[in-house]
């Protein structure tokens, strides 16, 4: 189950180095170095939160949207496991989205997090433990980081929400469809998904 996670003083177990006093960004470091293969840490609005792996429905949206994109525009790279950078009002958010949408080769490099310059789409998947983040603070941070379009997959409403022209802390423009309908998704992508698969 995904939750922010204060860190109270006996935090770090036996073994661990001494970290009293350690900032929020050594924390989340310190995290994600030790969180298990296929857990996601990430760090949004000064709060840290550790995911276990998904679900197979969720991971079949996630292949599913990943294919449609391909289907669409083979010249666009489809990343999944990414760490995004993205600068916040007072600190920066380290997020790994669901599924993100860039140029072939726009991460060719050996950076754990990257800015998001390049990047054309994000997507989200909900689960139980991410929904309500991925509906609020994510929307936020994605939109202060400049992502051109926000794509949440939100299971639990059975609903597709695509954000576009990020402005300060929000979109500028939402539309909000039923899963099992054809989404259009604006420029720079600029084609219908089918959520009929979802």
């Amino acid at each position: 189950m995904a939750m922010p996670l204060p860190v109270p003083d006996d935090a770090f177990s036996e073994g661990m180095p001494d970290r009293e006093g350690a900032s929020v960004q050594e924390t989340f470091e310190l995290f994600s170095a030790l969180a298990p293969k296929g857990w996601r840490v990430e760090l949004i609005e000064g709060e840290i939160y550790v995911v276990p792996p998904a679900d197979g429905e969720h991971e079949e949206i996630v292949s599913e949207l990943n294919g449609q994109v391909r289907d669409h525009d083979k010249g666009v790279g489809r990343y999944t496991g990414i760490g995004l950078s993205l600068q916040g009002t007072a600190d920066t958010a380290h997020v790994i989205p669901d599924l993100v949408i860039a140029p072939k080769g726009s991460f060719h490099d050996q950076q754990e997090w990257h800015a998001p310059d390049p990047v054309l789409l994000v997507a989200e998947v909900t689960s139980t433990s991410t929904a309500g983040r991925d509906r609020v603070q994510k929307i936020r941070a994605y939109a202060r980081g400049g992502i051109p379009v926000y794509l949440l997959i939100d299971r639990e409403a059975s609903e597709a929400v695509v954000c576009s022209e990020p402005a300060g802390d929000d979109y500028a423009h939402k539309s909000i469809h039923k899963l099992g309908t054809q989404v259009p998704l604006p420029a720079p992508l600029g084609f219908t998904l089918d959520t009929a698969e979802f």
